[in-house]
This record gives structure tokens, sequence and C-alpha cells, in this order.
């Protein structure tokens, strides 16, 4: 599998260099779907001046990124393009070597319950063949390199590629066992965009499965593990604030980064929910609902738990997408992370019912669900392209006829 992984990765490092090179680069890098204001590339260049003057970046109210990435592109600021390349390039092998051991842990389990007879007849459909198996990582791999979210957010340099790798890397660190290393990586996922915060929980349940600890309140091993898990992300993730600190020889970035991400001062539209809800509420309800909308993220992640507690990789999927969709300053290269697994769970497209088609043609299957994605990301560009006036009364179904937003910051 190794010739095929590098074709991919050639002709998606070839587009890329295409694409960078193109008079497109500069018109992708201001649109609204693809960078926010929190990863935007004209900020990050926007710090490093400042941090060049030697003022603080965070002294104005442009950049909202982490310390630790102006600190990596102040020395890489030459080579931005490449670097954006080897992210993608790292997130789809991460991701491919993550599925391939994951779909090995799936056959040996599928193999035990099938010697024990723990399978009802009527789902022998089911059950996948290391055969069906085997080309599933490539194709999470394509799924996620030549994707056209994937292509648009790494040409328009947008930070989001770089939380996408890190967010891999964990997934990767999980699946192979390894707790000390996921820990880490998730600390850094939580350092860069707060959200996979709730990433936490599938990883714990992820571990404990492959560690034969049984999920059970009574287990003394079951609390240990958790308690070990705990410290070493709590520790990872005060090491990195810590190191941030000594950088910069102030804590100007936690609001700045933190406080911008949980108020949501900035209403630029994009493909996300608060900018629309937001741009017409009155002020004195603001403080309320920007609670309840950021409560979403966190409020699934229980009853998930709860449900898919023995299935802990799907529910680190369903989770990656509950964050792209309520997150507050989503782009499509949130979307393209999530869209990456689709393939693993292909089986199971017959049971969702806005992706069935005429026939089980796996083209068939991929151009629909592009379709309904397609559509859900139309929304914002519709917004921002019509010029025609509506009546504030409409319905969130009727989106793409409303009249562009301007930018409204509640903080001026």
């Amino acid at each position: 599998m190794a010739a095929p992984l590098a074709l991919v990765l050639v002709a998606a490092v070839t587009v890329r260099a295409l694409l960078f090179r193109s008079s497109l680069a500069d018109f992708i890098s201001e649109r609204v779907e693809v960078v926010s204001p929190l990863n935007a590339w004209k900020r990050v260049v926007e710090g490093l001046s400042l941090l060049d003057l030697g003022v603080s970046p965070y002294s104005g109210a442009v950049f909202h990124e982490t310390p630790l990435i102006i600190y990596l592109f102040h020395f890489l600021i030459d080579y931005a393009e490449l670097v954006f390349m080897i992210t993608d390039a790292l997130t789809a092998i991460a991701l491919y070597f993550a599925i391939q051991d994951y779909n090995k842990v799936v056959v040996k389990k599928q193999k035990l319950l099938l010697e024990l007879d723990q399978y009802a007849s009527d789902v022998a459909e089911l059950i996948r063949t290391p055969m069906e198996m085997r080309y599933i990582p490539l194709k999470v791999a394509l799924f996620y390199l030549l994707n056209p979210y994937t292509v648009l957010s790494c040409v328009a340099k947008s930070t989001c590629a770089i939380n996408n790798t890190i967010i891999a890397f964990f997934i990767l660190a999980t699946v192979k066992g390894s707790a000390f290393l996921s820990a880490i990586f998730l600390a850094l996922a939580t350092y860069q965009s707060l959200y996979p915060i709730t990433l936490f929980v599938p990883g714990l349940l992820y571990l404990l499965q492959r560690q034969y600890i049984p999920v059970k309140l009574q287990s003394k091993a079951f609390w240990i593990f958790i308690v070990q898990y705990t410290v070493m992300y709590v520790g990872s993730l005060v090491v990195i604030i810590c190191l941030s600190f000594f950088l910069l020889s102030s804590w100007d970035f936690i609001h700045s980064v933190y406080g911008f991400i949980v108020s949501v001062p900035d209403l630029t539209p994009n493909i996300g929910l608060f900018w629309y809800f937001f741009a017409e509420m009155f002020e004195h309800f603001s403080l309320f609902f920007v609670c309840v909308f950021q409560i979403n993220v966190f409020f699934y992640t229980i009853p998930l738990a709860v449900k898919l507690k023995d299935h802990p990789m799907f529910f680190m999927f369903i989770q990656i997408a509950v964050i792209s969709i309520f997150k507050s300053y989503p782009t499509v290269g949130d979307v393209a992370l999530y869209l990456a697994f689709l393939p693993v769970w292909s089986h199971l497209y017959r049971f969702c019912i806005c992706l069935r088609v005429p026939t089980r043609n796996y083209k068939d299957v991929f151009q629909s669900i592009s379709k309904h994605v397609l559509r859900a990301c139309y929304v914002p560009s519709s917004v921002l392209s019509t010029g025609d006036t509506k009546k504030k009364h409409e319905t969130i179904p009727a989106l793409k006829e409303l009249t562009a937003f301007p930018a409204v910051n509640r903080n001026v």
C-alpha cells in the first residue's frame, strides 16, 4: 500500500503547488468559508510584524492564534507554503496508519465474536472481511488530501490545517494505545482551539478498551486509569501554557485566544451558526445565548458516551463532526477532517436516509454525500453574494436568499 499512498501524496502536493502559484491563491485566502478571524494567514502576518517590532502580537484586536504558532512561523515564514503542504501530508499519513491499525482490531474482534457465535443471523452482510477493509486506509488518506475543502484550506494557509494534524496524531496515538502521547496531542489540540477537549472522553474510552479495562464504576483499574490519563493530559496542557507564557512574558494570549473563541465578538459571516443569530440579537440577551451555544459543543458528549461507549472510534468521529458544526468560528478545513472518516463506515451508508441512492455504487454514494455537504456549505456563500434585501422575519431555511450582513464587533 506504500506505492498508492505515495502516488496520492505526490498528486496532492502537485495540486497545492500549482494553486499556490496561481492567481486564485489571493482570492481563496480572502473567502470567509475558508478562513476565519482565528486562523486567517493575513492575521498571522500582522502578528509577526508586531513581534518583529518588539510589540506584543496580542496588543491589538487582530491576532488570535496561539503563541506557539506565531513563534513557529517566526522562523519558518519564508517556507510557509511548504509547511502547510507538509502539514496536510502528515495528517493524511497519520490518518492512514490510524485507520489501518483500527481495522486490524475490528477484524480480530469480528473473528472472536464469530467464533463465539455472538452475532445475530441477520447481520451477516454487515460483517466486513479483511479484503473489504484493505483499501479503507488509502480511501481515508485520499478523501483528506484530495478533498477540495482541504486543498482550499491549505492554499489559503489557514492554521486550521495545523490543528487537523494535531488531532490526527492524537487519533493515531490513541489507536496505537499510547496513553502518554495521546494525552500530549490532545493537550496540544485543546491549546490550539479549545473545543478538542471534548475528545477526551472518546480517547479515554478507546484506551480503556485497548487496555482491556472494563468500563465499570466498581472497577478499581477503571478509576486508576482515568486518574492517570487525566493527570497526563492536564499536566501536558499546563506545561504548554506555561511555555507560552515564558515565550511572551505575558498572559495576554489567554484573553486574546480563548476569550475570543468563547465570547465570539467578531460576527463576520462564516459557515457556522453563531454569526447569524448574534447579528440580529439584542445586546442584553447576548451573554445568555453565547453560553447556550457554547454548551452545545460539550452537551452531546455525555449522551454519546453512554450510547457509544463500546464504539469509541465512531464516538470520536461524531464528536469531531459536532465540533466542526457548533464551534464559534468554523471553516471548510474543519469539515474536511470528519469527511475523511466516511469510508471507515461505508458499510453503514444504507441506513442513512439522506444518503440512500438507487444503486450501491460507491461513486453514487460519494456523490450523494458531496451534494449534501456542498448544500450545507453553500449557505454563507449565498449570504455574501446576494444583493436582495429580505424581511427580518424570514426563517433560517431561507438563508441563501438573505442579504449580506456586515461584520459586527460587539466590543465597539
